[in-house]
């Protein structure tokens, strides 16, 4: 089985602020599929569908985004999941708006969602997807940034953002992860969509 992670915040007021970016993705990916969440066993909910004969399962924790890693390491381990099947969503505030990233493996790169993660399972050997949402030089406070709502001339970039981290999730399930990498990770142009 294939394990769909989002990172977010849980709680209304954590609601379309930059750092539930991975939230918004799964849920999108779950309205696409047809799947509803559920509790799941430990702090998170889950869950299961299938597309193109590939068994997943979508997983949002909600163990609050620092300690991600618990909620991670718990649906792994109970489900047997491989890391290279353990496919995590985030926000990444060192690329811009719109643009989307996927690597094989790597480190947290500053983010403490990824951070929890690979403390928890203690390797770095799983993909994830980097959601870009724009750049916090404006703003002195980085935690600010990342837990301030998205503004009113961004929602259309954070859409097809969204709409483009469907695609390359659903890519990456069918035809995996080089394929993935190879058709999704490209520059965007205004409007937040390839050429």
């Amino acid at each position: 089985m294939i394990a769909i992670f989002g990172l977010g915040n849980p709680g209304s007021e954590y609601e379309m602020t930059r750092h539930n970016v991975g939230f918004m993705v799964v849920d999108a990916i779950a309205k696409n599929l047809g799947i509803d969440f559920k509790p799941g066993k430990g702090e998170y909910v889950i869950g299961f569908g299938k597309y193109k004969d590939k068994k997943i399962s979508l997983v949002k924790p909600f163990t609050y985004m620092n300690n991600s890693g618990i909620a991670v390491k718990d649906v792994v381990e109970r489900f047997k999941i491989d890391f290279k099947d353990t496919f995590v969503i985030c926000d990444d505030l060192n690329l811009p708006l719109g643009m989307i990233r996927i690597r094989q493996k790597g480190s947290d790169g500053g983010h403490n969602g990824l951070y929890s993660i690979i403390y928890h399972l203690k390797t770095i050997e799983f993909p994830r997807l980097r959601c870009g949402i724009g750049n916090p030089e404006k703003m002195k406070n980085m935690v600010d940034f990342v837990l301030s709502k998205f503004e009113a001339d961004e929602i259309e970039k954070l859409n097809n953002m969204i709409d483009r981290a469907v695609e390359a999730t659903l890519c990456f399930i069918s035809d995996g992860i080089l394929r993935a990498m190879n058709k999704f990770n490209r520059k965007v142009v205004a409007g937040g969509k390839t050429p």
